[in-house]
């Protein structure tokens, strides 16, 4: 309907992870450096951030750099138990028939590793929402995955994304010896104004609309209400789209965006955010 409208071949600020609509800030391509070299040395790596920053995007972004050449297994939803989620685990990375214990799951683990190995086809297991991983023992299969390798080179690559609650599990001194492992390692941070106004100007350019169908105070106004959350941001220049349009005009003012704002809820009361240290602790 507003797409019709304002003249946009589709949507601009849809909430699925389309890498055509990634916006690579300067925090954001070295997150995905820092990701792409773990795959490339097959190391564990370690990406947090908040809900809406653009994790499960840049996860999106990664698999599609790294193609046919690996392997891929994604877990979802990692809510699982050990044994349940070295199954799945098994299940993604192409083992016909999963076992039932643990130890016979490592074992064919194991086995399919060595194949693709040497078939040279890597393996990639990414784990998204790592945060809701239940308990350590689960955190200590993937310790064990890690264990796989050859006398020079690691048999696979790990991916752990999760909110900033699964960094701090991790601070746990239970926890170091998964976190000594961790070879890349990064924090997503908030966008910052001048990062927002061209987030909503590729987005727009990605949908073919004009770059100033948000006006500089608009953005701004989105920006704040949204604290610098990419998916808030989408949420809010939509629902602008919407009452701009309802109000007959050609693009979305400031009183548009600062009418969403209020009646959403969003006030932006706690910006500016403080500043995060791209970069973790554990290396990278």
């Amino acid at each position: 309907m507003y797409a019709e409208y304002f003249g946009l071949r589709e949507k601009p600020f849809r909430k699925t992870p389309d890498p055509r609509y990634l916006y690579l800030t300067e925090a954001h391509e070295e997150a995905l450096e820092q990701l792409l070299f773990a795959v490339e040395e097959m190391e564990l790596a370690l990406l947090t951030g908040e809900v809406g920053s653009g994790k499960t995007l840049l996860t999106r972004v990664l698999v599609d750099r790294v193609g046919e050449s690996h392997e891929i297994g994604m877990i979802l939803n990692p809510r699982l138990p050990p044994r349940q989620f070295l199954s799945a685990v098994a299940a993604e990375l192409g083992v016909a028939e999963p076992r039932f214990r643990s130890n016979e799951l490592l074992d064919q683990i194991h086995e399919r590793l060595l194949a693709l190995d040497e078939a040279g086809r890597p393996a990639l297991l990414i784990v998204d929402e790592a945060h809701l991983i239940p308990g350590r023992a689960t955190f200590e299969e993937i310790r064990l995955l890690t264990n796989f390798q050859l006398d020079d080179r690691n048999l696979i690559a790990v991916v752990l994304v999760g909110q900033p609650e699964l960094r701090t599990r991790l601070e746990k001194k239970a926890f170091r010896p998964l976190t000594q492992r961790i070879g890349a390692d990064f924090h997503l941070r908030p966008l910052d104004a001048a990062e927002a106004a061209e987030y909503v100007r590729h987005r727009l350019a990605v949908a073919g609309g004009r770059a100033d169908l948000f006006s500089e105070g608009a953005v701004a106004r989105l920006h704040h209400a949204a604290e610098g959350i990419p998916r808030v941001m989408n949420h809010l220049a939509t629902q602008a789209l919407l009452e701009a349009m309802a109000r007959g005009l050609t693009k979305v003012d400031e009183a548009s965006a600062s009418a969403v704002a209020q009646s959403q809820g969003f006030r932006g009361a706690s910006w500016p955010v403080p500043v995060v240290v791209e970069g973790g602790r554990w290396g990278g």
